[in-house]
């Protein structure tokens, strides 16, 4: 228990100081916000998710104490709860029919994991108000702000950015796009830092389960209806439209993963694959919009079984019976 205890305190403590560097206001200090789920997934992941749940209440309580509760609820709702749950889940498991003890598949935490970004991201907006119009009001102040210290503007003074007509109409546009970014930024950095834990305690050689087989994960059979009602609800209006537009797009990204995973699988084997994979992702990285196309084949993966359907042509022929 002792060692639980000055596991999480490290731990709390690592996190903490990482989410308060973006006090600073530095790109650095930006970047290393990102990583400060890191700490909580290594000892959950590593020491028990008894351990991650002490890193949270301890980096929760420590902020709350140097930076106000405030910020403390806000790292408590958005990045360390979601740390510890991410994390208990990659150690659950259950004895199988055989015996051997069955993981909670991969598929099943990628898709929690959007589930959980987007529930987050819209819990997040509810300091803004209770509906839809508050919301985006709360937030396209907040953009302006933002903006305003980027370029210098004062308060008073009309706001001008370079190479942009329109300031204006550019803050209406990130209204609307940047709750839908949020999730999905917080569904892809959720999951590098549970891989990333993972390849640390693997390599410290504390990790219980095996590593998994990410080419081969499976959604769950709930994933399509979920993803089908979210994005229905994006054409209904106020509060049920932009609910849909944050989980759809981040279980849209859940999927692009899933059709990553298909492209993994389907070109082993095949010459020049290095160079075709690094091309689409750069594809990806540069354009953003193939991943559409990739999230495309995830769907398609879950009612077609692409991966099967290689697997059994190029299965060798079962030899004849003498």
């Amino acid at each position: 228990m002792m060692q639980i205890v000055l596991i999480g305190l490290c731990a709390g403590a690592t996190s903490a100081l990482l989410f308060a560097s973006i006090v600073s206001g530095t790109t650095l200090s930006f970047l290393l916000a990102n990583f400060a789920q890191l700490p909580i997934m290594i000892a959950a992941v590593g020491w028990t998710h008894l351990a991650g749940l002490a890193a949270l209440l301890i980096a929760s309580a420590g902020l709350a104490i140097v930076l106000g509760s405030a910020i403390a609820f806000v790292f408590f709702i958005s990045i360390g709860l979601p740390a510890w749950w991410i994390g208990y889940l990659a150690l659950l498991a259950r004895p199988g029919a055989d015996g051997a003890t069955e993981w909670y598949p991969v598929g099943r935490i990628v898709v929690w994991t959007a589930i959980l970004s987007a529930a987050v991201t819209l819990a997040s907006m509810l300091r803004y108000g209770v509906d839809a119009e508050a919301m985006q009001a709360g937030l396209r102040r907040e953009l302006e702000h933002a903006l305003r210290f980027l370029t210098g503007a004062s308060d008073g003074a009309a706001l001008v950015l370079p190479g942009v007509r329109d300031p204006e109409r550019l803050l209406d546009v990130l209204t609307l796009i940047v709750p839908p970014m949020k999730a999905t930024a917080l569904t892809a950095t959720s999951l590098i830092n549970l891989w990333l834990a993972g390849w640390i305690v693997r390599m410290s050689g504390r990790l219980r389960r095996p590593w998994p087989a990410i080419a081969a994960m499976a959604f769950p059979p709930f994933a399509p209806a979920v993803l089908t009602i979210a994005v229905a609800l994006t054409f209904l209006p106020d509060l049920l439209g932009l609910a849909g537009g944050i989980f759809a797009a981040s279980l849209l990204f859940a999927y692009a993963l899933l059709g990553f995973a298909v492209l993994h699988a389907v070109t082993a084997g095949m010459g020049g694959r290095r160079v075709m994979l690094a091309g689409l992702y750069i594809g990806v990285v540069l354009f953003g919009w193939p991943v559409l196309l990739i999230s495309g084949l995830g769907l398609i993966e879950t009612m077609a079984s692409l991966r099967a359907r290689v697997a059994a042509r190029r299965a060798p022929p079962p030899s004849p019976d003498h």
